[in-house]
């Protein structure tokens, strides 16, 4: 699309906002319904994309991202008329008499841009909450999944008229065209890289931004913890979707006195999860594409590898990396490896551990495996990072009853159930003054008991 083409399409998009029509409930609940109704009908399509783009198996498909779609959406049903109402707040004695009252309004026209490791999901879900909000909505998905995108489109396009709600697909020159129009909110999911730029852009519009980026996510392993389903629930979280998941765990810091036994349960478990031969598993994905393929071939040092490396170019896989020993200036830490290399550093003190942590970029999710209420506490408390799990993996982004987003370098901002619904709207504050009564105290000429009455009021 072109820069006026696009221009074309906000214009059309704003003059429908305009019109009001989103505001209604109904409207709202009728386009959640319909959408719900499609994504099902395309279901195997959408399927088939994922596996094309990214080779995910039926059932993750479903679970990691059709699923929870549909899961999102069944929410803002269930609660989008109470999130939409009014809500009377105290109106202090000063502004008597008066009603107080904090009004839900969407924000408008929104930019959903998506990224390619849950192209569907990390599209619908935002999309959902904005139209939930009740704004309309322009969409782009990564230029990288293709095949999703053009499902994507497909569904949208079914769905909605292209002055509610439209995708837009294309590389950076479009990403561009967009960013260059004044939206009145942003909602980004992607890499810091791309996320500076989408801010940097936004603030030439002073258009409000949420950020959903990444980081190096840690998992903590404490002598206490119980080893065997530790090492289950992390290889998991770790290798779901090839490690190409925002918040998988990015490196585990095991405590010294287990750690050999925990190297051994690692081992163990990805090869009970994904066989002996990774590559021959159908339900084993791929990387996304050959850029990435060699840039993670070349954060795994041999020397430190105790399972797998395994790679197919021809294919774009590599087999499930466990490397021991790591050190923080390795190339595997110097950044978010976003591929299946998982890398196991061992640490003696709690506090220089929690130290070393503080002292890289706040993590978008942090996971600590322990029976200690006291450890656990000391870590989510002292330790700043989006969100996280004790005792297991990724599935605190799994519910809409939490928000989900980051913190400092991993994020701004947060989606998924009411956070949603937040996100894509804005509460105006609102005070009816009501006629019947008029107090003369902040009305001129001033005098000395006019301001001992405000005094009264005020302190």
């Amino acid at each position: 699309m072109t820069n006026t083409e696009i221009n074309t399409l906000l214009s059309s998009q704003q003059s429908f906002f305009a019109t009001g029509a989103t505001l209604d409930v109904q409207f709202r609940i009728n386009s959640l319904k319909k959408l719900r109704k499609i994504i099902k009908a395309y279901e195997a399509d959408i399927t088939q994309a994922l596996k094309t783009d990214l080779g995910k198996s039926a059932q993750e498909s479903y679970m990691c991202e059709i699923g929870l779609t549909l899961s999102e959406i069944s929410y803002m049903l269930s609660h989008v008329r109470q999130f939409m109402r009014e809500r009377t707040v105290a109106t202090p004695l000063a502004q008597f008499a008066s009603r107080s009252y904090v009004k839900p309004s969407p924000y408008g026209n929104v930019l959903i841009m998506s990224p390619w490791n849950y192209p569907f999901l990390l599209t619908m879900e935002p999309l959902v909450d904005a139209l939930a909000a009740g704004n309309t909505a322009i969409v782009k998905p990564s230029a990288y999944s293709p095949a999703t995108g053009d499902v994507i489109a497909k569904i949208i396009s079914e769905c909605f008229p292209l002055e509610y709600v439209a995708v837009v697909t294309g590389g950076r020159a479009e990403n561009t065209c967009l960013l260059d129009v004044g939206f009145d909110y942003i909602f980004f999911t992607g890499s810091k890289a791309v996320g500076k730029e989408v801010m940097r852009h936004a603030a030439e519009h002073l258009t409000p931004v949420t950020l959903e980026l990444g980081g190096k996510s840690p998992c903590i392993v404490a002598p206490d913890a119980s080893l065997k389903l530790a090492a289950r629930r992390i290889v998991f979280g770790k290798y779901l979707n090839c490690g190409q998941t925002c918040v998988a765990p990015d490196y585990i810091l095991c405590h010294r006195s287990v750690y050999e036994k925990f190297i051994k349960y690692l081992k163990h478990e990805t090869i009970r999860q994904f066989g002996a031969k990774p590559l021959d598993n159908p339900d084993y994905g791929k990387i996304i594409n050959e850029k990435h393929f060699n840039r993670i071939l070349g954060l795994i040092d041999k020397d430190k590898t105790v399972i797998g490396g395994a790679s197919d170019k021809n294919r774009l896989q590599i087999a499930p990396v466990i490397m021991r020993d790591v050190a923080y200036d390795d190339a595997v830490m110097q950044e978010e490896i976003f591929g299946p290399v998982l890398p196991v550093i061992p640490y003696s003190n709690d506090e220089i551990m929690i130290k070393q942590i503080n002292s890289l970029d706040h993590p978008l999710a942090l996971y600590v495996f322990s029976n200690s209420k006291r450890f656990i506490s000391k870590i989510t408390s002292r330790i700043s990072f989006g969100g996280g799990c004790v005792n297991d993996t990724i599935i605190h982004l799994a519910t809409s009853n939490m928000g989900f987003g980051g913190v400092g370098g991993s994020g701004m901002g947060s989606y998924h159930g009411r956070d949603g619904f937040d996100t894509f709207t804005h509460k105006k504050s609102i005070v009816d003054k009501k006629t019947w009564l008029d107090l003369p105290m902040r009305y001129q000429p001033y005098s000395t008991f006019m301001d001992k009455m405000i005094r009264m009021f005020l302190r």
